[in-house]
């Protein structure tokens, strides 16, 4: 009898080759992008105060590396983005605890909690410069609030995923509600709950930059309302790509998280592939 392979082993095998293949694909489109800005700035299809060069951009990101000028406000930016992160994630896990844990407490915050997400945050973040001052702590409190909405909704979910079955399993079992919590709660709702994190990652970058435009006398938002102000567009950029950069590597961090967390989900599946062979 011939036995042939299940379907499933040629997709993955698919999957693998562009996971191996990832890091190529993402240097190429790299590539490809910095030859067409290129192009279109050689052959001045706009003005060049609206779109420098990439050599002038590289030529300014040197300079504000040489006088640290980016080192400075980037450090800054990193402080905001990294402390209301923090805040942020502490304030949403511990609600979206409580509120997953009880139905009459979710019934009686969750409108409150929707009404304050329907207000955009570039729309009271002068409000909160006004009341806090311009310094760290209201740049800090406006990328909790940028963060602690998508954070909330996953923890939530996350916990509303654990079975039933499970609990009744740790009750017959004796456990203590620390254990519950910990040997069961938080590992069936990590997945979810990093997923969430990996949105709030992002988001708080995009919090620090709308307090420092509001007002700030430094970071990354500041490089880029004095850039602005001085038509220095190559600052612009080199801030603007500076953010970027910052917002992937945070996305890493937490995708790096995953891997080292979630471990025991790739166990089946090498369990499958040793069968399979």
């Amino acid at each position: 009898m011939v036995h042939t392979r299940p379907p499933k082993t040629t997709s993955r095998r698919l999957g693998q080759a562009l996971l191996e293949h990832g890091a190529f694909l993402l240097v190429f489109s790299l590539g490809l992008g910095l030859m067409a800005w290129h192009i279109t700035t050689r052959l001045k299809v706009v003005p060049v105060f609206m779109l420098p060069s990439p050599g002038r951009v590289l030529a300014r990101a040197a300079q504000a590396v040489l006088d640290g000028t980016l080192l400075i406000n980037g450090l800054v930016t990193l402080g905001e983005v990294l402390s209301g992160l923090a805040l942020g994630v502490l304030a949403a896990t511990t609600l979206g605890y409580l509120l997953a844990k009880s139905r009459p407490v979710e019934r009686l915050l969750t409108p409150y909690v929707v009404a304050s997400q329907s207000i955009p945050v570039v729309a009271i973040a002068p409000l909160l410069v006004i009341w806090f001052g311009p310094g760290l702590f209201s740049k800090v409190l406006i990328c909790a609030l940028i963060v602690f909405f998508p954070v909330l909704i996953n923890t939530i979910v996350g916990m509303r995923t654990v079975p039933d079955e499970l609990r009744e399993l740790m009750r017959s079992l004796r456990a203590t509600r620390w254990q519950t919590f910990t040997l069961l709660e938080v590992p069936a709702a990590l997945p979810v709950f990093l997923g969430g994190l990996r949105v709030g990652a992002t988001l708080s970058v995009i919090g620090a930059v709308v307090g420092e435009f509001v007002g700030a006398k430094y970071g990354l938002g500041f490089l880029v309302n004095i850039g602005r102000g001085l038509y220095d567009t190559p600052l612009v950029f080199v801030a603007v790509f500076t953010l970027i950069a910052m917002a992937m590597t945070l996305y890493g961090i937490v995708v790096l998280l995953e891997y080292l967390l979630l471990g025991w989900q790739r166990r089946p599946e090498r369990i499958s592939r040793t069968d399979e062979e």
